[in-house]
């Protein structure tokens, strides 16, 4: 089940956005890259750039903590995500591979993400959840899934694109 949500007051800026450290770590499943090669993807990068919380929790990182896709979250992770222009992400489901291995989950139907989108949308930049694409986003605006729902997102604009993943146990 897909829900949808807003944060009413947003508080972080773009510069906020632009300041993080990001690094950009391989995309952890083989298969779903094998698949994509052998559709005819030709980039060597398939992910993002990532500011999680293996860094430093910034003072206007911590008020995320106190937002719906939070509150009734055990175990709550959080990832910043740079999409620079070219980049995509095919059809997939997540695996939560690391966040499964710190938590010792063994049923990834438990756990609940949500994307919050940091600007407001800008064209070229898209996202597409059970085959339903997401479009014309204003900042601040949630999508929340469970498990492994199948989802995608690029970046095909002029400009980079800005998300926050909130992971957790429901």
């Amino acid at each position: 089940m897909v829900t949808h949500g807003k944060i009413n007051f947003p508080w972080w800026t773009l510069q906020d956005l632009e300041d993080l450290e990001y690094v950009n770590e391989p995309f952890n499943d083989p298969d779903s890259l094998a698949l994509w090669k052998s559709l005819g993807y030709t980039q060597t990068t398939f992910t993002g750039d990532l500011y999680d919380m293996r860094k430093t929790e910034l003072y206007w990182i911590s008020k995320f903590k106190r937002i719906d896709a939070c509150m009734h979250l055990k175990n709550v992770s959080w990832a910043f995500y740079r999409m620079k222009p070219g980049t995509t992400l095919p059809k997939h489901s997540d695996t939560y591979k690391r966040f499964v291995q710190i938590h010792n989950i063994d049923n990834i139907d438990n756990i609940q993400r949500t994307v919050v989108f940091l600007e407001d949308w800008q064209s070229g930049h898209y996202f597409e959840i059970n085959n339903t694409p997401i479009i014309n986003w204003k900042k601040g605006q949630t999508v929340t899934w469970r498990g492994g729902t199948e989802h995608l997102a690029a970046n095909v604009g002029m400009t980079n694109r800005y998300t926050l993943q909130i992971t957790g146990i429901a």
